[in-house]
């Protein structure tokens, strides 16, 4: 499991305690929130770098993990 998959499920954990505990702290709903939205954002570019290295795309970033 990439380590991206692993800090998204920690973040988007820690933004259910927030708002099961501290709804009211808004800015750890918001840094949480934005934590896992970002996670998701960052598989999502993680995945398409990692097809495209694997098509041998003169484009795509190669580097240890991708192949």
């Amino acid at each position: 499991m990439p380590a991206i998959v692993a800090g998204t499920a920690l973040w988007l954990l820690a933004l259910v305690g927030v708002l099961l505990l501290a709804r009211d702290q808004t800015v750890l709903v918001w840094t949480c929130l934005s934590g896992g939205v970002l996670g998701i954002i960052g598989y999502g570019i993680f995945t398409w770098q990692r097809s495209a290295a694997r098509r041998g795309s003169r484009t795509a970033q190669h580097g240890q993990g991708l192949e």
